[in-house]
């Protein structure tokens, strides 16, 4: 007799292969054959599925409209088949799957502009943290700051693009009002994706900005993450970098 787990992975693999395995003889006809029953299912699990992708990408399906969204999100799924119950769980290997999918080839930021949707989705459903206490690092000797490390809030993704790709989204959004037109050429940028509060922002970083967080959130010493800041950015600020972001909780925590 086939085991419940063998049962069930059968069952899974037969959804999301789209049929032919052989598992609708398993189940009996009662009206409706088991291949027919199994069509059923598989066709809700994809339509669920599918809008739940939608709504993780709404600027992705925006520029690609409903019938790519869909073509590409039936091939996602059959390479990554969801494996968790909650809905939010699932996604998150749809930047690496377009990275590799080659209808989309030409349009070279996509899976970037993926990676910041799906950190505004991470960073949305994260748990709430208490921002790090200015009162507590006050009391660390100033000789001890260099060995200090740092924890970045959970409700917080750092990303870097070689495409415009905040400016990409940005006019893709229903509030916007200006020209739409975004040329590539711009340049790439380096984001911080944060909740300060109940909202989600996105906010542009300087170089010596991102590496200062990158560096912090590597684990890396406060004097190892200055050093990679001022060779990222010589002139940048260190301390009016460090303050802004011990102010608005990108930086919850810190320990020697």
């Amino acid at each position: 007799m086939i085991s419940l787990r063998d049962l069930q992975l059968g069952f899974s693999q037969d959804v999301f292969s789209g049929g032919g395995t052989g598992f609708d003889a398993r189940i009996k006809a009662n009206g409706l054959s088991g291949e027919r029953r199994l069509q059923i299912y598989r066709n809700n699990t994809f339509a669920s599925l599918t809008d739940a992708l939608q709504k993780t990408y709404p600027v992705i399906y925006q520029l690609v409209g409903d019938g790519f969204f869909r073509y590409a999100a039936a091939r996602y799924l059959a390479q990554y088949p969801s494996t968790s119950g909650d809905l939010h769980d699932f996604g998150g290997t749809f930047p690496a799957f377009l990275r590799t999918f080659e209808p989309a080839a030409e349009l070279v930021y996509l899976a970037d502009l993926a990676d910041l949707e799906y950190a505004c989705e991470q960073v949305f459903y994260a748990a709430d943290h208490a921002p790090l206490d200015p009162l507590a690092m006050a009391e660390v000797p100033a000789a001890r700051y260099g060995d200090l490390t740092f924890t970045l809030n959970p409700a917080s993704r750092l990303l870097a693009s070689t495409y415009p790709i905040l400016h990409i989204w940005q006019v893709n959004q229903e509030n916007y009002n200006g020209d739409p037109g975004v040329d590539l050429r711009e340049g790439g940028v380096k984001l911080l994706v944060l909740r300060p509060h109940l909202e989600v922002e996105i906010q542009p970083l300087s170089a010596g900005e991102f590496a200062l967080l990158h560096a912090l959130a590597d684990s890396r010493d406060f004097t190892t993450a200055c050093e990679q800041a001022l060779d990222a950015q010589p002139d940048f600020d260190v301390a009016a970098g460090f303050r802004r972001h011990v102010l608005q909780g990108t930086l919850i925590s810190f320990a020697f």
